[in-house]
Formats: structure tokens, sequence, C-alpha cells
């Protein structure tokens, strides 16, 4: 697939969608996003694609927003009446229905949405070159990419408002600190890593299965009762368990081989998959 400003490329059923202007260090603009979101679409309808891992081109993984527009940047003009919708949250939301893992190999400075987009994101790996700035106040706007639902979530309450109302700029090691980052590596260490790790979510495991299970890790971070939990889970066992993959788990279990699922997330998912309402935006 050919993009203006990403690249996209499959390997061994790991897609690797790298943010590519690298001119303006990666800065976010309508045409990311709109291609970032395309991207994520062709990857889930795509059976090949097992795991998807996110990076930058040149030194940077996305400086933030694109300001080339001066001072009037964030000053939307809606065709349309009402609200005009944050474009971080339309990417961020796309992330958090995707049906792949999804890792994050930031290779370089990380600012605004650069930052915000990984909070979506299923596990984060950082080069030692990568800083991190949720800088918002420092732009006179606040917080966007529905980074007040994820954020806090991510590395807790007291660090997300620590990080948010100073809006400073930190370096990779107080992200791993703070639980912002898995691991922090040699920048010519990183994508290997970020590939053997998206290997361990493809080799040996059910498609079927790693999909479900993401869309109910993250469901459930706002379920209000454990009973929520236990409904989804009794019927994913229920519809999962009669399928040719558990059959094919169990099998090469007992036989001592490696397992071949036959499953697909394009046409093998539960029957009461998805199992939410989606929301509205008002």
């Amino acid at each position: 697939m050919t993009f203006e400003t990403i690249l996209y490329d499959v390997e061994d059923g790991i897609l690797t969608i790298t943010l590519n202007r690298p001119d303006r260090l990666n800065a976010f603009n309508n045409v990311m996003r709109d291609e970032v979101i395309a991207a994520l679409d062709a990857a889930d309808a795509d059976d090949e694609v097992k795991a998807i891992i996110f990076t930058g081109s040149g030194r940077a993984f996305c400086a933030g927003a694109d300001l080339g527009g001066g001072g009037d940047t964030f000053n939307y003009k809606p065709k349309d009446p009402g609200i005009p919708r944050d474009g971080g949250g339309l990417l961020t939301l796309r992330i958090y229905e995707c049906l792949k893992p999804v890792i994050s190999a930031c290779n370089g400075p990380a600012v605004g949405i650069g930052a915000t987009m990984q909070c979506a994101m299923d596990i984060r790996l950082a080069s030692e070159n990568a800083k991190y700035g949720f800088v918002f106040s420092k732009r006179g706007i606040v917080p966007e990419a529905a980074s007040s639902w994820f954020l806090p979530r991510v590395v807790g309450i007291s660090t997300a408002l620590e990080w948010t109302f100073s809006g400073r700029v930190f370096k990779a090691d107080e992200a791993l600190q703070r639980g912002f980052v898995r691991t922090v590596y040699p920048a010519d260490e990183l994508l290997p890593a970020a590939r053997a790790l998206a290997k361990e979510f493809c080799n040996e495991t059910s498609a079927v299965s790693v999909a479900m299970a993401r869309q109910m890790m993250w469901k459930m971070l706002g379920a209000d009762h454990p009973m929520e939990a236990h409904q989804v889970e009794s019927r994913g066992v229920y519809f999962t368990g009669k399928s040719a993959d558990a059959q094919e788990g169990v099998k090469s279990f007992l036989e001592k081989r490696p397992a071949s699922y036959p499953g697909k997330v394009s046409s093998d998912m539960p029957e009461f998959f998805p199992w939410w309402e989606e929301r509205d935006f008002k």
C-alpha cells in the first residue's frame, strides 16, 4: 500500500507503520491521521497481519501537531454546525478498536499527539533517544486524543497529572520508571526488539484468541463490576471452546507439536462479538 505520510510494510505477519514526514519530525496533520486510520482498517481486514508496530522515520517518533498554521493551528473552523471532533481522538479510538496487538517502538522525541497516541497502544518500547512531552499546558490547550482516559490508566492519576500540569519534556528513563514504557533499548536494538516481541504474539497463538483478549482487557478498564468480565468471559469460553482453534490448541499440546490455528479474525470471531454498544459523539 502507498501513502503520503506513512510507510506500510508487512513482513512475517508483522505490519510496521512508520510515521514518515522526517523533514517535519513526523509532525501530525489531517492527512497522517486519515492514513493511519486507513492503515489500521487494512490491517484488521488482512488475516496475514498478526501484529502491528508503530515507529517514526528519521530522528523523531512524532513532534506533535504540525504547527505550520501558527497561532491559529488549533483554531478550528468547522464546515458543519457543532463541535468538531479532535483528530487525535479519532486516531486513538481507532487504535482502541483494533483487533491486532499494537506495539510502539518510540525511536525519538514524541510530543503532544506523538505521546498521546502511544497511550492507546498495548505495549510501549523506547529508544534511549526517546523523549516524551504532554505539553498541552504550554500550548494553551487541553489534553487530547482521549488521553485523559488512557494516560491515568497507564501510569496512574498522580503521574498523569504531574506530566500534564507541567507540560515538561522528559527522557525515556523517567518514562520507564513511571511505567509508561516497558523497556528502553539502544537505538539500533529498538526495532529488532519490537519485532521479537511481536513474533511472540504471532507464533503458535490463535489470532481469534488474541483479538478477543485485546478487546476484553481494554473494554474491562471501564467496567464497574467484575460481573461484566465474568459475563463476557463465560460467553467467550462457550463459543471459542467449540471452535476449531480450541480443538487444535488441545491436540497440539497433547501431541507435543507446534500448533497451527485455522481461525481467522475476518470470519471466525465468536458470534456475540462485538458485545458492547458503540458510543456516539455528542
